[in-house]
């Protein structure tokens, strides 16, 4: 029979400290709301939705790199033609793909199935109010270097928040963003 412990037997460990285990667990419990609370947070955000063909975000901006466009009511050389994009540059939106296609709107919300090789990925934009002011530096105080009339499509080279940098023939300068359809990521509708 195996010799019994005495209580005062140093050899002898009781259990960790009760008030240990409690902080312990308290821990792993603050981790796990944590953990838990992240991975909420990730759920309820809208994911982004990719376009099959190209994995790139839908909707996009993108511009005409011709010159001419026919614009179809479907994504194949079978539809009918309802009618012609004719300005190279024009900034349109992709809402969808299908193969080769994109179905694209303009700033009026017109639009069809195009070609993607009728497409190119440069930024550009068009001035959505009247006699917009291109800037010297992105801010209010800045010197007006030009202005721009409604419907000019400008060439953006970069886009800070708020402003973005432009270009048009021999004139360059920072135009609000907000004055301009194109340059922002586009909202859902």
């Amino acid at each position: 029979m195996p010799a019994r412990r005495k209580k005062t037997d140093p050899s002898h460990r009781p259990n960790p400290a009760p008030s240990r285990i409690r902080v312990l667990k308290r821990g792993v419990q603050r981790l796990g709301m944590g953990v838990f609370a992240l991975i909420m947070m990730l759920a309820a955000a809208p994911a982004q939705q990719l376009g099959p063909e190209t994995n790139q975000p839908l909707p996009r901006f993108v511009s005409m790199k011709a010159g001419e466009a026919n614009v179809r009511r479907g994504p194949s050389l079978t539809h009918r033609v309802d009618w012609v994009f004719h300005h190279r540059g024009l900034p349109l939106m992709v809402i969808a793909e299908h193969g080769h296609w994109r179905q694209v709107r303009d700033r009026e919300g017109l639009g069809g199935w195009v070609h993607y090789a009728m497409l190119s990925s440069s930024p550009t934009a068009v001035v959505s109010s009247d006699m917009t002011e291109l800037r010297r530096q992105p801010n209010f105080e800045s010197l007006v270097v030009a202005r721009a009339e409604r419907d000019v499509v400008l060439r953006i080279s970069s886009c800070k928040p708020n402003w973005c940098k432009v270009s048009a023939g021999n004139h360059r300068g920072w135009v609000q963003a907000a004055d301009l359809w194109g340059a922002t990521a586009p909202d859902e509708d």
